[in-house]
């Protein structure tokens, strides 16, 4: 087994939900952490979370302006050292989701974020992942990437299996470079995204979902594997949607 000590950890997406709890979860395993995020506000507020908080770095980015991105792993590398783990969480959603109510520009948004800023991501860190022989990236796409979720609508779904597909061609790519890529498909988490549903979730519905630390959990455990595997996808599900 691995050991993440040390290791330097770029979590796109980490302001807040998943991307939040994968980073906590790297950084109480000794990693250098980078949490970066559009919004200054939600990485300063991570910072001063108990436990792990204060040891984060962070850093604001729009992972849909390539140039940023491009700053931001030079910045990275230069602040923290060599991006040995990419983490690309960042998602969206939006509540009118279907072709009868969409706004076609907000259609593109969600493409954008979701499936563009994926290609952004890991497009930036390949190279110098390419020149080490090393490297680990999880892609946290959705289970609306894996089958069309009528819940999750339609900008959404024809995203994340757009960022799926990004996924599975960088770890088939890349591979023989000593790098690899794991698609991390969750079922319903409980992150702010749930609150972009035309009718958020009862308090009840919330119990039964999927935690960030869940399916952190499951992103350390792959993490820690010798660089002789590989694990292409991950579904994790809540117990009220198996999928079948």
């Amino acid at each position: 087994m691995e050991t993440l000590k040390n290791k330097t950890v770029l979590v796109i997406g980490g302001g807040s939900g998943i991307g939040l709890g994968i980073g906590l979860a790297f950084a109480r395993e000794g990693s250098r952490v980078v949490l970066a995020a559009r919004t200054a506000a939600a990485l300063e507020a991570a910072k001063k979370l108990p436990d792990v908080g204060a040891s984060l770095l962070v850093k604001t980015c729009d992972a849909t302006n390539r140039t940023e991105v491009g700053e931001l792993v030079a910045w990275v590398e230069a602040n923290a050292g060599p991006i040995d783990v990419l983490v690309y969480a960042a998602g969206v959603n939006i509540p009118k989701r279907t072709f009868a109510e969409i706004d076609p520009a907000e259609f593109d948004r969600v493409l954008s974020t979701n499936a563009t800023g994926a290609f952004n991501s890991i497009h930036a860190v390949l190279p110098g992942m390419r020149a080490r022989k090393a490297g680990r990236i999880f892609n946290v796409v959705s289970l609306g990437g894996v089958r069309v979720l009528q819940l999750a609508g339609l900008p959404y779904t024809a995203s994340k299996f757009a960022q799926s597909a990004i996924g599975t061609f960088a770890n088939l790519e890349t591979l023989p470079d000593g790098i690899s890529v794991t698609n991390i498909h969750p079922g319903e988490t409980e992150t702010p995204l749930v609150d972009k549903r035309p009718v958020p979730p009862s308090a009840e519905q919330r119990a039964r979902m999927l935690k960030p630390e869940d399916i952190a959990a499951m992103v350390v455990a792959v993490a820690k594997l010798p660089p002789r595997a590989t694990v292409p996808e991950i579904v994790i599900t809540p117990r009220h949607m198996p999928l079948n």
